[in-house]
């Protein structure tokens, strides 16, 4: 019996009693009368639902981007609709807190507008959370002051509209926001503070992308941007480039679509002020690297310097594969059966990557069902094996359910499930978040995938030894 599966057990027990007292109070309000049923629950997977989680405050509406510190025990996401970053302790499953003092859902009523709406992208190291705000800001939290005093600073990036998603190298030291709404879209390198018991955040860079690349006024974007130690450098997914191939147009207007990018940058030869990176230059291993049949939202490093990308036939409509690419050779294979993914995530505790495939379905426009119907429609959880890169399931999930990230430690998923559409406005339009989350107002949907301990670390060991002979 592995010590995994003595933990999954505890968890259960842990949360029988609570889960009984949340159906009483669900059931008088008219919502679903116990967590994990349904759709979004099923029982013949490997990767099993364990409860949802219940935000305190507004039903879930809108939010981005989302983060676990697995030696905190927390996870993080950006919740606009209480305008706040949500803690959970994911040892016993819970809400701990949630750091106000961000812009929330903007405008105040109609659609909301990503945009200039926030909390948006987040990351952590140690006891410093950093967060993107709706209004061009990046917020400076220390987890272990009291929530009066946990911002330290917001800083500007000197745009108007959010600063998005974010990474961070792997000592804490340095930080890359990206502004993905600016026309043309822009990135910030920052200082962190690394281990420090003090802010000292500041911003180094501001880095552009070559016009002939991103021209501006063509509504281009830079997403979700992550750190490979191996290779130092920063990765950052880019939906669309010009010119990729030659004679494209963005909107296919002559049957070339153009296809995205992936911006390679090395913070380490960039200079104070400003930088603008051109085409990739495999010399220095840097600039952008014209992608093949991908136009990625998400990106995240798995095993042997392998970075799976998010493709999405939101950027591009012919997508219909993920992809992972080395970021040594940039040789990449297709990862059949999975497409549309937001935010992406490896989960090292068991070598699986995890998408938040919002837009699996295959549709620009999104997953929703057929007017008159509330079944499932392509919104799920993609779980693909880190090592053959082949898909291993999919579970559905709410119709906006764009973030995930896992405890690498607990080998804990978790995955934002709105509230209905007859609840909030633009919700969900399936029954998989009410059935998951027991409740109408949304919630943090949790995850478990067991495994054989001893034999995933010396897994583990194997590759951690590969990447350092590398």
């Amino acid at each position: 019996m592995s010590a995994r599966f003595n933990f999954r057990n505890s968890i259960t027990a842990m949360l029988a009693a609570p889960a009984l007292v949340g159906a009483v109070s669900f059931a008088a309000s008219g919502a679903a009368q116990a967590a994990c049923t349904g759709p979004g629950a099923p029982t013949n997977t490997q990767t099993k639902c364990v409860t949802g989680v219940a935000v305190p405050g507004n039903p879930l509406r809108s939010f981005d981007i989302s983060w676990v510190n697995p030696d905190r025990a927390e996870y993080y996401l950006g919740e606009r609709s209480n305008a706040g970053i949500v803690v959970i302790d994911t040892r016993t499953l819970t809400w701990k807190r949630t750091i106000g003092g961000f812009v929330g859902i903007k405008p105040a009523t109609g659609a909301v507008n990503n945009n200039i709406s926030g909390p948006d992208g987040v990351t952590s190291h140690g006891r410093w959370l950093y967060a993107g705000d709706g209004d061009s800001t990046l917020h400076v939290i220390d987890l272990d002051a009291p929530d009066a005093s946990a911002t330290k600073d917001k800083i500007s990036t000197g745009g108007t509209t959010r600063v998005d998603e974010m990474a961070l190298t792997a000592d804490g030291e340095l930080l890359l926001v990206a502004n993905n709404a600016e026309d043309p879209p822009f990135a910030t390198l920052f200082r962190a503070n690394g281990d420090r018991s003090t802010n000292s955040t500041m911003i180094l860079t501001k880095i552009t992308v070559d016009p002939a690349i991103v021209p501006a006024g063509a509504g281009l974007s830079m997403e979700q941007p992550t750190w490979e130690p191996g290779t130092a450098r920063f990765y950052v997914s880019v939906p669309l480039i010009a010119n990729n191939p030659a004679g494209c147009t963005f909107d296919n207007s002559n049957g070339i679509q153009c296809q995205g990018g992936m911006a390679v940058i090395n913070p380490s030869t960039l200079t104070a002020g400003t930088a603008t990176i051109g085409a990739f230059n495999p010399a220095t291993n840097t600039g952008v690297v014209a992608l093949k049949d991908c136009g990625p939202n998400g990106i995240t490093v798995g095993p042997h310097a392998n970075l799976m990308l998010g493709c999405t036939p939101q950027n591009v409509p012919s997508n219909t594969t993920t992809q992972v690419i080395n970021a040594v050779t940039r040789n990449f294979v297709e990862v059949g059966g999975l497409t549309g993914s937001d935010e992406v995530w490896y989960n090292s505790g068991d070598n699986r990557y995890y998408t938040a495939s919002n837009r699996a379905c295959g549709k620009p426009a999104g997953c929703n069902p057929p007017a008159g119907s509330r079944a499932p429609a392509g919104s799920v959880l993609g779980v693909v094996n880190g090592t053959t890169n082949f898909v291993i399931e999919k579970i559905p999930s709410s119709s906006n359910s764009h973030s995930v990230a896992a405890d690498s430690r607990r080998n804990l998923i978790f995955v934002p499930q709105v509230a209905p559409n007859t609840v909030v406005l633009g919700g969900d339009s399936t029954d998989v978040g009410a059935g998951v989350c027991g409740t109408n107002n949304g919630c943090i949907a949790v995850y478990s995938h067991e495994v054989d301990r001893d034999r995933d670390d010396r897994d583990r060991d194997d590759r951690d030894r590969d990447d350092h002979d590398r």
